[in-house]
């Protein structure tokens, strides 16, 4: 099996951060970001043996996806309308982009219909940006306890992206302090060009997509 330059990289990276931050390289999941990405790129990060990957959207997913998936994990870590919550449910294994009241009463009503239960996170939108999808952080902590008491949702994690403009630190920091006061474990956080900092700052996963597969066409 030959394993592509890009991934040992990436792994190798996520192992010497972690180790910096005196954490194993085990605590960190690396997701692959396989969305638009074309299967030429994804089979060979599959072949060696990468298991979890994130998609932004659910009908490319489900069309990419459709066969046995064996022990593949797959994360939506796109922004989910609520009338995709029924797909969303039935097909991905963990859900990130939980951000809203709406969503989570989709969520909550598909999940007891189904018996089928996707790890959550919910996306809070650090920089405060009016295009993208997430909870302010003001509002982080009331939608957390919304989603547990009023709704029976199980949270996992939080994740997070911060303005590209700005330095990161800052964004994974409040991200970990907001999932510190809500006893939450996981944050997803990190991506392509910030990883390493975010692993540093308490990433239990990183979502890599350009430095695995390069630059989406």
């Amino acid at each position: 099996m030959t394993v592509p330059p890009a991934l040992t990289d990436v792994l190798d990276r996520i192992a010497r951060a972690a180790k910096a931050s005196g954490r194993k390289a085990g605590d960190v999941t690396l997701v692959a970001v396989s969305k638009t990405q074309p299967w030429e790129k994804v089979a060979p990060i599959l072949a060696a043996g990468q298991t979890v990957f994130g998609e932004n959207r659910v009908q490319e997913a489900m069309e990419r996806w459709s066969g046995p998936r064996g022990e593949i994990e797959l994360r939506l870590i796109g922004p989910l309308q609520s009338n995709k919550a029924k797909e969303a449910v039935a097909f991905f294994d963990v859900v990130e982009s939980l951000d809203r009241d709406k969503l989570a009463r989709a969520l909550a009503d598909e999940i007891q219909k189904r018996g089928r239960t996707p790890r959550l996170y919910v996306q809070v939108n650090t920089g405060e940006e009016a295009q993208k999808a997430g909870v302010a952080p003001g509002e982080a902590d009331r939608f957390i306890a919304a989603c547990r008491q009023t709704y029976g949702l199980t949270i996992e994690g939080l994740m997070c992206i911060p303005p590209a403009a700005e330095p990161p630190g800052p964004h994974f920091a409040l991200l970990a302090k907001i999932a510190a006061r809500n006893g939450i474990a996981k944050l997803s956080m990190g991506m392509s060009d910030d990883f390493e900092t975010a692993i540093r700052f308490g990433a239990t996963s990183v979502r890599v997509g350009s430095a695995l597969f390069g630059a989406r066409s």
